[in-house]
């Protein structure tokens, strides 16, 4: 075999391990008996060590500088110099990293997890704090290894979001705080305007289900490579390009909860259904950041699932499920209910004016942990301040509050600016893709929504990791990351809503 032939053979390892240890991670947060996890702790730091030394070893570096000379003269953007350009990318970065502490990290991550699950029942930060503060203390033990200019969580991001900084978060998110915060307060004195009093009926838990799988499908979720299945906290997982999979919650007196987490963790796993088959087993074949992987998310949650075009198609479905409740509400007035704006405790059943500033408060936060400028038994306090201070609101217990997420118990710190990252891509997205069918809104409202998949796969989708997040953005929307789409997309639509 000639030397990129061979690399791609042990990165096929690479992703296999990796593929396996995602495999035990869905079983946890799905199947798993809670007494498993100490087991599974274990199980995980060994895959994950595994993958870690197979990444970094001097033979991967021997055959990444001979494929390197082998594909001399390809075009830039083809899947060999893209690949060798991640490649190297990861194989630099992981090698600045001990496998003891990613087996350690793996350890206290899947530890953690049955942690918060049980915190989070008996809603008390305190039986959760332990074992945070020791992910706490790890990941700024890996920031300290990958290296950093400005903040320690610069270190962090970068592995969401490749080349973002902080300093750039803050200008982005000061501008988008500036646009926010005024609307909410406009929206807030005109509460009354908009009743949501339907969605919170009694509506039973396997007829939310069947609805939330035959909106997947319209969507184009290929469930002959992919399923659905119930956790604590809605995930997507993905094994493969062929094996994608969304899990949702689901709560009978709140009718958005599974359907829109449905949607929401759809948009995710079309993506990763999306790859070019080429890509396969190799690293090119995920999201280029999870900025770009939440637009596809927020995209098909909001920008298509709380539009009126999709509930003149969608609603009659769920008149005829659910008879009683929903037979004579007209589509406008389910419409108008389901973007109904309140500031809310819970950032996955928040809505679109309002999401922003839970993600602007979890960043401030878990950047002063990260830089020791925020002691974790102050977290609570300092939540329910910021609670108090962005949305006038103030959680009554913990589990609404600071441990309704799970992502710190997971060790993802720098994960949640990705959220507000991929509100703003969705709409320069999806802006360039009307522009470019001008029967979109048409066809959506028919239930046809193969133009706009169409689109996202050719522009998005197929490519991977191939290109860096800013990069794919500009060459799908021909300008770079803005604030200003989205902010003049809340402003216009919920000023017509709101009158």
């Amino acid at each position: 075999m000639t030397k990129l032939e061979q690399l791609k053979e042990r990165l096929g390892v690479v992703t296999d391990l990796n593929g396996a240890a995602s495999v035990l991670g869905w079983d946890q947060q799905t199947y798993m008996p809670p007494g498993g996890a100490a087991a599974r702790a274990e199980q995980l730091a060994t895959l994950g060590r595994l993958a870690h030394e197979a990444l970094i070893s001097e033979e991967t570096g021997e055959l990444l500088e001979g494929a390197s000379t082998e594909v001399t003269g390809l075009p830039s953007d083809s899947d060999e110099m893209c690949l060798l350009r991640v490649v190297r990318r990861d194989f630099e970065r992981a090698r600045k990293v001990p496998a003891t502490l990613v087996a350690e990290i793996a350890r206290a991550t899947s530890l953690g997890m049955e942690v918060w699950i049980r915190a989070r029942a008996e809603s008390s930060f305190t039986a959760f704090q332990p074992a945070f503060q020791r992910i706490l203390d790890l990941q700024r033990q890996l920031a300290q290894c990958l290296g950093f200019e400005e903040s320690p969580y610069d270190a962090l991001l970068d592995q969401y979001e490749p080349g973002m900084k902080k300093s750039d978060l803050v200008r982005i998110f000061g501008e988008l705080k500036a646009g926010l915060v005024p609307l909410v307060q406009w929206v807030a004195e005109r509460l009354d305007r908009v009743d949501d009093s339907i969605l919170h009926r009694k509506y039973p838990e396997a007829s939310q289900w069947e609805l939330g799988i035959e909106a997947a499908k319209a969507f184009g979720y290929d469930f002959q490579r992919g399923r659905q299945d119930k956790s604590v906290h809605p995930f997507t997982t993905s094994f493969s390009i062929n094996d994608v999979r969304i899990t949702t919650r689901v709560d009978e007196q709140f009718l958005p909860s599974a359907l829109f987490g449905t949607l929401h963790e759809c948009g995710h796993a079309l993506y990763e259904q999306g790859i070019s088959q080429t890509l396969e087993r190799t690293p090119l074949a995920s999201g280029a950041s999870l900025g770009v992987h939440e637009s596809q998310s927020r995209l098909w949650e909001n920008l298509v699932g709380r539009s009126r075009g999709f509930w003149r198609f969608f609603l009659p479905q769920l008149q005829r499920t659910f008879p009683e409740n929903l037979q004579s509400v007209a589509p406008e007035s389910f419409y108008r209910a389901i973007n109904r704006v309140e500031p809310s405790l819970i950032r996955v059943e928040a809505d679109e004016v309002t999401y922003n500033l839970h993600i602007l408060l979890r960043f401030e936060l878990e950047s002063r942990l990260v830089e020791g400028k925020l002691d974790l038994a102050a977290l609570p306090e300092a939540w329910n301040a910021g609670m108090k201070a962005l949305l006038g609101i103030v959680p009554s217990n913990d589990a609404q509050g600071v441990l309704q997420d799970v992502h710190w118990s997971n060790g993802l710190i720098g994960y949640f600016p990705t959220y507000a990252l991929g509100n703003l891509i969705s709409v320069q997205l999806f802006e360039k893709a009307q522009s470019e069918i001008p029967s979109l809104a048409a066809r959506i409202e028919s239930g046809d929504f193969q133009p706009l998949l169409g689109w996202l796969r050719q522009n998005v989708h197929q490519h991977g990791r191939k290109h860096l997040p800013s990069e794919l953005v500009e060459r799908a929307t021909g300008t770079g990351l803005r604030a200003s789409s989205y902010l003049r997309y809340l402003r216009e639509k919920y000023s017509e809503i709101y009158g």
